[in-house]
């Protein structure tokens, strides 16, 4: 029977090549728009993830650095930094910024920071190094790459000069990347001083985590302190929040697409061989029999289509990166085996929807 549905397959050679490449593309869709999915998340709040903070303190009612907005003073952050069970205070001011170089032009994340501070700087260093005095920034690898920045150039944000010092990974979140200066520099920018959007805390080794919060609150009735588990859901869930709906619509359009190919190939097939079919109930085939090479035709469209898309995934992958190095993708072996289990399954629904067309074969058709 194997043998059997296979020549049945291949009796349409150019058919079959172009029904696997259409679901291998399907497929090759859904492992992108999970890796990109997968990149984004993580490079959305990596600089959140990897940062050695254990309280986040923001403006009351500002949860997350990715949509929110908060605004707190330099008065609050030494406060906070006197604050019983307190060990370090590191203050930082996040803007939207252009980068400016001839007529080379981005907006970036901008974070301003203390450099003597052990938080709020990038989570790693790629290439040159940190930002040490004012007038140096760090860029985020993926947006120098996008732009052509290099270590020593000199850029401009407003009407200041920078000088690009380094790159940083873990800071490419997607729709925008992180770049970093010094606070005093970020705070020139905006001309308001003694303002930030926000303080990274570390707690003296052996306080209790949430009695300093207790206490910072009781201090500073206008703020709220997050712990960093809490404070990086809550960025989390602001990113899926915004991003992951319009990812599932996508992949399930391609699911959708892929499943109605399949269906249209095999009940071709089954109506072009009609009258084999109904030879095959003549002579007494049971009808799990007949649908069993239905069944199975669909599985081997599948797994070939898989094969397919695993060849030619990551070498696109590749090449989009280096086209648009702001997409960043990650692939692991759970998506991909997620994937390639969701596509049996779609191509168990087409066999089913091709099935019911050999019901109504009936055996006089073999004398037709």
């Amino acid at each position: 029977m194997d043998m059997y549905a296979l020549r049945t397959l291949r009796r349409h050679p150019l058919r079959l090549a172009l029904t696997i490449g259409g679901v291998a593309l399907c497929i090759i869709l859904m492992f992108f728009l999970l890796a990109v999915y997968r990149g984004a998340a993580d490079g959305s709040v990596d600089y959140i993830r990897r940062n050695p903070a254990d309280l986040w303190i923001l403006q009351q009612n500002a949860t997350n650095i990715l949509r929110g907005s908060s605004l707190v003073s330099e008065v609050e952050s030494r406060a906070v930094a006197e604050t019983p069970g307190v060990a370090e205070v590191s203050t930082v001011l996040f803007l939207l910024s252009a980068v400016r170089k001839g007529d080379k032009l981005g907006t970036v994340f901008l974070a301003g920071y203390d450099p003597a501070k052990s938080m709020g700087g990038p989570p790693e260093i790629e290439t040159g190094r940190n930002v040490e005095a004012d007038g140096e920034i760090v860029l985020d690898r993926a947006f120098a790459r996008k732009f052509g920045f290099r270590d020593g150039d000199e850029v401009r944000l407003q009407d200041r000069r920078f000088k690009v010092v380094g790159t940083c990974t873990g800071t490419n979140a997607f729709v925008i990347q992180y770049a970093f200066v010094t606070l005093k520099s970020a705070r020139e920018l905006i001309g308001i001083p003694g303002l930030a959007t926000c303080i990274l805390v570390r707690i003296v080794p052996g306080a209790e985590t949430a009695a300093v919060q207790r206490a910072i609150r009781g201090r500073l009735p206008r703020v709220e302190a997050y712990d960093h588990a809490t404070f990086l859901a809550n960025n989390v869930r602001e990113m899926r929040s915004g991003f992951l709906p319009l990812l599932y619509t996508v992949a399930a359009i391609g699911g959708i697409v892929l499943t109605a190919i399949l269906s249209l190939l095999l009940s071709v097939n089954i109506l072009e061989r009609q009258k084999d079919f109904a030879i095959l109930k003549t002579l007494g085939s049971p009808l799990r029999f007949l649908w069993g090479m239905v069944v199975k035709q669909a599985l081997l469209i599948a797994s070939l289509s898989g094969l397919v898309a695993l060849g030619l995934f990551f070498p696109l992958v590749r090449t989009i990166e280096r086209i648009s190095p702001e997409v960043g993708t990650k692939t692991t072996p759970g998506q991909v085996l997620a994937v390639l289990a969701a596509v049996e399954i779609m191509s168990l629904a087409s066999s089913l929807v091709s099935i019911r067309r050999l019901r109504r074969i009936y055996y006089l058709e073999a004398f037709a």
